[in-house]
């Protein structure tokens, strides 16, 4: 199972109080999915700059949508531009697949929105996205670090660097653009409060 399937497994066993934003998730899911694309020897980085190789199709639908989706002209993609344009609407699509697959449940006559209440079904495919979290996985557990703003808990104690530089760039940009995304939702809470003032007054 690709990264970003068991990411987005993980993510909505959170307890409400924990729970992802769902940008935050997609920009994550692209890092994943670029982790992947990395790891299988499709993918390299020229310093920050994403460059498509060649290499064995895999079983995951939306890892080869992403695959096909990577600029192969020049000028090369950064990571950072990779996340945002590939994130864009990627948590609701990996919800929809793991539905598809009856690895989520919700309840009965509800829309597949990650705002309702679903939840991992009791799968192999669950058990090992826990086991792998559990083992200090390097990407895994550093996804989930970013999303959580760096909260230590007992899935993300273990957390360690990747071993491998281009795996640790994507992931400095996921976290670089979180970051972004928080700072930006920020400005619109004190700017759609300061236009309700002004109604008020």
């Amino acid at each position: 199972m690709s990264t970003a399937r068991e990411l987005t497994l993980i993510t909505l066993a959170l307890p409400p109080d924990r729970a992802v934003e769902q940008g935050d998730l997609s920009l994550a899911l692209a890092g994943a999915e670029a982790a992947d694309l990395l790891a299988d020897g499709r993918l390299a980085l020229d310093g920050d700059r994403l460059v498509p190789g060649e290499g064995a199709a895999s079983n995951a639908p939306l890892l080869e949508e992403a695959f096909a989706a990577l600029v192969r002209l020049q000028p090369r993609e950064t990571v950072e531009q990779w996340l945002w344009r590939r994130g864009e609407g990627l948590a609701e699509a990996y919800a929809a697949d793991l539905h598809r697959a009856g690895l989520l449940v919700r309840p009965h006559g509800r829309g597949l929105r990650l705002s309702a209440p679903v939840e991992p079904a009791d799968s192999p495919e669950y058990r090992h996205a826990r086991e792998r979290l559990a083992s200090g996985d390097p990407v895994l557990t550093g996804l989930m670090v970013l999303l959580t703003a760096g909260e230590a808990t007992p899935e993300t104690d273990g957390a360690l660097l990747a071993p491998d530089d281009a795996v640790n760039t994507v992931l400095a940009a996921v976290g670089d653009a979180v970051t972004d995304l928080e700072a930006a939702r920020l400005r619109r809470d004190v700017e759609e409060a300061a236009f309700d003032n002004i109604w008020r007054a």
